[in-house]
Protein backbone atom coordinates (compact mmCIF):
# COMPACT_ATOMS: atom_id res chain seq x y z
CA UNK A 1 0.00 0.00 0.00
CA UNK A 2 3.05 2.32 -0.03
CA UNK A 3 2.59 5.10 -2.14
CA UNK A 4 5.18 5.28 -4.95
CA UNK A 5 4.44 8.26 -6.36
CA UNK A 6 6.50 10.13 -3.04
CA UNK A 7 9.43 10.87 -2.97
CA UNK A 8 12.32 8.57 -1.15
CA UNK A 9 12.72 8.68 2.35
CA UNK A 10 15.90 9.43 3.38
CA UNK A 11 16.50 6.87 6.34
CA UNK A 12 18.24 3.97 5.87
CA UNK A 13 18.34 1.13 7.80
CA UNK A 14 21.48 -0.59 9.37
CA UNK A 15 19.41 -4.20 9.31
CA UNK A 16 18.02 -6.03 6.70
CA UNK A 17 14.34 -6.72 7.63
CA UNK A 18 13.77 -9.13 5.40
CA UNK A 19 16.46 -11.56 6.57
CA UNK A 20 16.21 -14.98 9.15
CA UNK A 21 17.66 -14.21 12.54
CA UNK A 22 18.08 -11.71 15.36
CA UNK A 23 19.41 -8.34 14.02
CA UNK A 24 20.19 -5.22 16.36
CA UNK A 25 21.09 -1.80 14.71
CA UNK A 26 20.13 1.89 14.14
CA UNK A 27 17.84 3.42 11.38
CA UNK A 28 19.79 6.45 10.19
CA UNK A 29 18.11 9.80 9.78
CA UNK A 30 20.29 12.23 8.15
CA UNK A 31 20.69 15.67 10.27
CA UNK A 32 23.11 18.24 9.07
CA UNK A 33 24.11 20.73 12.19
CA UNK A 34 26.56 23.02 13.02
CA UNK A 35 28.37 20.15 15.51
CA UNK A 36 27.89 18.07 12.54
CA UNK A 37 27.75 18.51 9.17
CA UNK A 38 27.15 15.32 7.63
CA UNK A 39 25.55 13.47 10.80
CA UNK A 40 22.44 11.11 11.27
CA UNK A 41 20.00 10.90 14.12
CA UNK A 42 20.59 7.38 15.22
CA UNK A 43 16.90 5.78 15.92
CA UNK A 44 17.21 2.15 17.80
CA UNK A 45 15.58 -0.66 15.73
CA UNK A 46 15.88 -4.61 15.98
CA UNK A 47 14.13 -7.16 13.93
CA UNK A 48 13.97 -11.00 15.24
CA UNK A 49 12.58 -13.29 12.00
CA UNK A 50 11.97 -16.88 11.36
CA UNK A 51 10.06 -17.82 8.38
CA UNK A 52 6.56 -17.47 7.33
CA UNK A 53 3.89 -16.07 9.95
CA UNK A 54 2.57 -12.52 10.95
CA UNK A 55 4.45 -9.19 11.15
CA UNK A 56 4.33 -7.40 14.50
CA UNK A 57 5.47 -3.87 15.14
CA UNK A 58 5.92 -2.91 18.63
CA UNK A 59 6.83 0.48 19.38
CA UNK A 60 7.89 2.56 22.56
CA UNK A 61 9.11 6.00 22.69
CA UNK A 62 6.65 7.38 20.65
CA UNK A 63 6.17 9.93 23.20
CA UNK A 64 9.74 10.56 24.62
CA UNK A 65 8.68 10.97 28.33
CA UNK A 66 6.95 7.44 28.59
CA UNK A 67 9.59 4.86 30.25
CA UNK A 68 7.43 1.91 30.75
CA UNK A 69 7.63 0.93 27.04
CA UNK A 70 11.06 1.59 26.47
CA UNK A 71 11.69 -0.63 29.19
CA UNK A 72 9.41 -3.38 28.30
CA UNK A 73 10.52 -3.05 24.81
CA UNK A 74 14.20 -3.15 25.10
CA UNK A 75 14.05 -6.50 27.48
CA UNK A 76 12.17 -7.79 24.47
CA UNK A 77 15.09 -7.56 22.51
CA UNK A 78 17.09 -9.42 24.71
CA UNK A 79 15.00 -12.13 25.84
CA UNK A 80 13.53 -12.99 22.57
CA UNK A 81 15.64 -15.48 20.29
CA UNK A 82 14.58 -16.41 16.40
CA UNK A 83 13.44 -19.80 17.54
CA UNK A 84 10.88 -18.66 19.48
CA UNK A 85 9.14 -16.51 16.63
CA UNK A 86 7.33 -17.77 13.40
CA UNK A 87 6.98 -14.54 11.31
CA UNK A 88 8.71 -11.21 12.29
CA UNK A 89 8.43 -8.66 15.24
CA UNK A 90 10.05 -5.24 14.73
CA UNK A 91 10.83 -3.59 17.58
CA UNK A 92 10.96 0.54 18.23
CA UNK A 93 12.06 0.92 22.08
CA UNK A 94 12.75 4.85 21.04
CA UNK A 95 10.27 5.60 18.36
CA UNK A 96 11.09 9.56 18.55
CA UNK A 97 14.87 9.29 19.23
CA UNK A 98 15.52 12.62 19.74
CA UNK A 99 12.23 13.15 22.01
CA UNK A 100 12.83 10.32 24.09
CA UNK A 101 16.71 10.88 24.83
CA UNK A 102 15.67 14.44 25.71
CA UNK A 103 12.93 12.71 28.35
CA UNK A 104 10.65 14.60 26.83
CA UNK A 105 7.16 14.65 24.72
CA UNK A 106 8.06 16.44 21.46
CA UNK A 107 11.03 16.23 20.04
CA UNK A 108 13.66 19.26 20.83
CA UNK A 109 15.12 18.92 17.23
CA UNK A 110 11.99 20.35 15.52
CA UNK A 111 9.09 20.52 18.25
CA UNK A 112 7.87 17.56 16.59
CA UNK A 113 4.77 15.45 18.44
CA UNK A 114 5.09 11.88 16.21
CA UNK A 115 1.72 11.27 17.33
CA UNK A 116 0.05 14.33 15.83
CA UNK A 117 2.26 14.02 12.85
CA UNK A 118 0.90 11.00 10.23
CA UNK A 119 1.06 10.38 7.77
CA UNK A 120 4.35 12.42 7.67
CA UNK A 121 6.38 13.59 4.47
CA UNK A 122 9.31 11.98 3.38
CA UNK A 123 10.78 15.67 2.36
CA UNK A 124 9.74 17.26 6.25
CA UNK A 125 11.08 18.00 9.36
CA UNK A 126 13.07 15.02 11.34
CA UNK A 127 10.02 13.72 13.26
CA UNK A 128 7.84 14.07 10.00
CA UNK A 129 10.20 11.82 8.27
CA UNK A 130 10.37 9.21 11.13
CA UNK A 131 6.16 9.44 10.74
CA UNK A 132 6.32 8.89 6.96
CA UNK A 133 9.31 5.84 7.48
CA UNK A 134 6.97 3.93 10.14
CA UNK A 135 3.91 4.27 8.19
CA UNK A 136 4.84 3.91 4.88
CA UNK A 137 8.08 1.35 5.74
CA UNK A 138 7.41 -0.37 8.60
CA UNK A 139 3.53 -0.40 9.16
CA UNK A 140 3.37 -1.54 5.67
CA UNK A 141 4.75 -5.00 6.51
CA UNK A 142 2.86 -5.20 8.87
CA UNK A 143 -0.54 -6.94 10.35
CA UNK A 144 -0.35 -6.18 13.77
CA UNK A 145 0.97 -3.16 15.92
CA UNK A 146 1.58 -2.89 19.60
CA UNK A 147 2.52 0.74 20.81
CA UNK A 148 3.41 1.46 24.79
CA UNK A 149 2.51 4.93 25.99
CA UNK A 150 2.47 6.36 29.68
CA UNK A 151 0.71 9.49 30.85
CA UNK A 152 4.19 10.91 30.15
CA UNK A 153 5.27 14.01 32.66
CA UNK A 154 2.03 15.96 32.67
CA UNK A 155 -0.41 13.60 33.45
CA UNK A 156 -1.02 9.89 35.21
CA UNK A 157 -3.07 6.99 34.08
CA UNK A 158 -4.85 4.64 36.44
CA UNK A 159 -3.19 1.30 36.24
CA UNK A 160 -2.63 -0.53 33.35
CA UNK A 161 -5.13 0.51 29.92
CA UNK A 162 -5.01 -1.09 26.55
CA UNK A 163 -6.72 1.66 23.64
CA UNK A 164 -8.56 0.62 20.13
CA UNK A 165 -9.79 2.03 17.19
CA UNK A 166 -13.63 1.98 17.18
CA UNK A 167 -13.68 -0.95 14.56
CA UNK A 168 -15.67 -0.78 11.64
CA UNK A 169 -18.02 -3.93 11.33
CA UNK A 170 -18.80 -7.00 12.94
CA UNK A 171 -15.85 -9.34 12.40
CA UNK A 172 -13.34 -6.17 13.78
CA UNK A 173 -15.00 -6.39 16.35
CA UNK A 174 -14.79 -9.61 16.80
CA UNK A 175 -11.14 -9.41 16.37
CA UNK A 176 -10.71 -6.64 18.75
CA UNK A 177 -11.89 -8.11 21.34
CA UNK A 178 -10.27 -10.61 21.26
CA UNK A 179 -6.73 -9.29 20.93
CA UNK A 180 -7.72 -6.95 23.98
CA UNK A 181 -8.71 -10.22 25.69
CA UNK A 182 -5.71 -11.83 25.07
CA UNK A 183 -3.20 -8.97 26.27
CA UNK A 184 -5.50 -8.73 29.26
CA UNK A 185 -4.52 -5.35 31.24
CA UNK A 186 -7.23 -4.12 33.24
CA UNK A 187 -9.43 -1.89 31.40
CA UNK A 188 -9.62 -1.30 27.65
CA UNK A 189 -10.95 1.81 25.75
CA UNK A 190 -12.16 2.50 22.35
CA UNK A 191 -11.90 5.66 20.20
CA UNK A 192 -12.60 7.59 16.96
CA UNK A 193 -10.02 7.70 14.61
CA UNK A 194 -7.65 10.24 14.38
CA UNK A 195 -5.98 10.39 11.19
CA UNK A 196 -2.66 12.32 12.37
CA UNK A 197 -1.88 9.51 15.21
CA UNK A 198 -0.19 5.89 14.88
CA UNK A 199 -3.34 4.08 15.58
CA UNK A 200 -4.70 5.77 12.09
CA UNK A 201 -1.37 5.17 10.45
CA UNK A 202 -1.52 0.93 11.18
CA UNK A 203 -5.65 0.96 9.65
CA UNK A 204 -4.52 2.99 6.73
CA UNK A 205 -1.70 0.07 5.97
CA UNK A 206 -4.15 -2.80 7.02
CA UNK A 207 -2.67 -3.31 10.05
CA UNK A 208 -4.37 -3.42 13.44
CA UNK A 209 -3.49 -1.59 16.67
CA UNK A 210 -3.44 -1.83 20.34
CA UNK A 211 -2.01 0.95 22.01
CA UNK A 212 -1.13 1.17 26.30
CA UNK A 213 -1.16 3.42 28.72
CA UNK A 214 1.02 2.35 31.68
CA UNK A 215 0.66 4.92 34.70
CA UNK A 216 2.56 8.25 33.56
CA UNK A 217 4.17 10.92 35.39
CA UNK A 218 6.96 10.68 34.39
CA UNK A 219 8.29 7.60 36.59
CA UNK A 220 8.40 4.22 35.55
CA UNK A 221 6.47 1.97 37.68
CA UNK A 222 7.74 -1.74 38.28
CA UNK A 223 3.94 -3.23 38.66
CA UNK A 224 2.90 -1.97 35.68
CA UNK A 225 6.56 -2.93 33.86
CA UNK A 226 5.38 -6.47 34.59
CA UNK A 227 1.69 -6.24 34.02
CA UNK A 228 2.56 -4.49 30.21
CA UNK A 229 5.12 -7.47 29.55
CA UNK A 230 3.18 -10.36 30.23
CA UNK A 231 0.75 -8.79 28.75
CA UNK A 232 2.71 -8.14 25.39
CA UNK A 233 3.88 -11.82 25.39
CA UNK A 234 -0.13 -13.10 25.62
CA UNK A 235 -0.59 -10.77 22.79
CA UNK A 236 2.44 -12.10 20.78
CA UNK A 237 1.47 -15.52 21.68
CA UNK A 238 -1.94 -14.83 20.46
CA UNK A 239 -1.30 -13.78 17.23
CA UNK A 240 0.83 -17.09 16.86
CA UNK A 241 3.97 -14.99 16.39
CA UNK A 242 5.89 -16.47 19.87
CA UNK A 243 6.04 -20.06 21.15
CA UNK A 244 8.26 -21.37 23.86
CA UNK A 245 9.62 -20.39 27.54
CA UNK A 246 8.68 -16.64 27.64
CA UNK A 247 5.27 -17.49 27.06
CA UNK A 248 3.24 -17.29 30.19
CA UNK A 249 1.83 -20.31 32.11
CA UNK A 250 -0.79 -17.99 33.82
CA UNK A 251 -3.91 -16.72 31.69
CA UNK A 252 -4.59 -13.06 30.88
CA UNK A 253 -6.78 -10.93 33.28
CA UNK A 254 -10.42 -9.78 33.22
CA UNK A 255 -10.59 -6.83 30.93
CA UNK A 256 -13.17 -4.40 31.45
CA UNK A 257 -14.21 -2.16 28.22
CA UNK A 258 -14.68 1.37 29.05
CA UNK A 259 -15.48 4.10 26.44
CA UNK A 260 -14.12 7.78 26.32
CA UNK A 261 -17.42 9.84 24.38
CA UNK A 262 -15.88 12.75 24.15
CA UNK A 263 -15.60 16.48 25.06
CA UNK A 264 -17.55 16.31 28.50
CA UNK A 265 -15.27 13.47 29.40
CA UNK A 266 -12.43 15.82 29.79
CA UNK A 267 -11.96 18.79 32.55
CA UNK A 268 -9.35 21.19 31.33
CA UNK A 269 -8.06 25.09 33.12
CA UNK A 270 -9.68 27.90 32.08
CA UNK A 271 -7.42 29.87 34.27
CA UNK A 272 -3.81 30.45 34.97
CA UNK A 273 -2.82 29.12 38.30
CA UNK A 274 -2.20 26.27 40.45
CA UNK A 275 -4.34 23.21 40.66
CA UNK A 276 -5.68 21.32 43.98
CA UNK A 277 -7.63 18.50 42.17
CA UNK A 278 -11.02 17.02 44.34
CA UNK A 279 -10.74 13.92 43.04
CA UNK A 280 -8.49 11.22 43.06
CA UNK A 281 -8.19 8.03 40.04
CA UNK A 282 -10.22 5.71 39.89
CA UNK A 283 -13.65 7.23 42.07
CA UNK A 284 -16.65 7.64 39.88
CA UNK A 285 -18.03 11.09 39.16
CA UNK A 286 -21.37 12.90 37.95
CA UNK A 287 -22.20 15.53 35.86
CA UNK A 288 -21.63 19.42 37.94
CA UNK A 289 -19.67 17.27 40.42
CA UNK A 290 -16.21 19.52 41.86
CA UNK A 291 -13.23 18.75 40.28
CA UNK A 292 -10.93 20.79 41.24
CA UNK A 293 -9.69 24.32 42.80
CA UNK A 294 -7.53 27.12 40.77
CA UNK A 295 -5.79 28.80 42.75
CA UNK A 296 -3.65 32.28 42.30
CA UNK A 297 -0.98 32.78 45.13
CA UNK A 298 0.53 35.78 42.49
CA UNK A 299 -2.84 37.37 44.23
CA UNK A 300 -3.84 36.28 47.66
CA UNK A 301 -6.63 37.70 47.87
CA UNK A 302 -8.21 36.21 44.89
CA UNK A 303 -10.96 33.48 45.72
CA UNK A 304 -10.32 30.15 44.03
CA UNK A 305 -11.96 29.09 41.36
CA UNK A 306 -13.55 25.72 41.55
CA UNK A 307 -14.01 23.35 38.06
CA UNK A 308 -16.54 20.94 37.59
CA UNK A 309 -16.97 17.68 35.91
CA UNK A 310 -19.44 18.10 32.53
CA UNK A 311 -19.81 14.51 32.32
CA UNK A 312 -20.22 11.38 34.35
CA UNK A 313 -17.52 8.26 34.37
CA UNK A 314 -14.59 6.96 36.28
CA UNK A 315 -11.73 9.03 36.67
CA UNK A 316 -9.07 6.74 34.66
CA UNK A 317 -6.16 9.85 33.95
CA UNK A 318 -5.27 13.22 36.14
CA UNK A 319 -3.15 16.14 36.01
CA UNK A 320 0.18 15.56 38.25
CA UNK A 321 2.08 19.20 38.03
CA UNK A 322 0.53 21.49 40.02
CA UNK A 323 0.66 24.56 37.82
CA UNK A 324 -1.27 24.99 35.10
CA UNK A 325 -2.44 27.34 32.33
CA UNK A 326 -5.63 27.76 30.01
CA UNK A 327 -5.85 24.77 28.13
CA UNK A 328 -4.37 22.27 30.32
CA UNK A 329 -6.38 19.15 30.87
CA UNK A 330 -6.67 18.30 34.56
CA UNK A 331 -8.60 14.73 34.10
CA UNK A 332 -10.28 12.59 31.34
CA UNK A 333 -13.09 9.85 32.38
CA UNK A 334 -14.28 7.19 30.68
CA UNK A 335 -17.82 5.05 31.63
CA UNK A 336 -18.70 1.34 31.20
CA UNK A 337 -19.12 0.38 27.33
CA UNK A 338 -22.51 -0.82 27.35
CA UNK A 339 -22.03 -2.55 23.71
CA UNK A 340 -19.22 -4.15 25.03
CA UNK A 341 -19.50 -6.55 28.48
Amino acid sequence: MTDTSKPNNPIRSEIDLDADGKYVGYLRLPHSVHRSAYGWIPIPIASIRNGEGPTVLLCAGNHGDEYEGQIIVSRLIREIEPEMIRGQLILLPMANFPAAEAGTRTSPVDGGNLNRLFPGDPTGSPTEVIADYIENTLLARSQYLVDLHSGGSSLMYDGGNMLALEPRDAAEETRVRALLAAFGLPRAFVHAPNSVNISAAARRQGAISILTELGGGGASDAKLIREGYQGLLHFLHFVEVLDGPLVPDSAPATTRYLRVEGPHHYVYSHENGVYEPLIELGERVTKGQPAALIHFPDAPLREPVTVHFDGQGEVVCKRMQAAVRRGDCLFQLADADTRRP
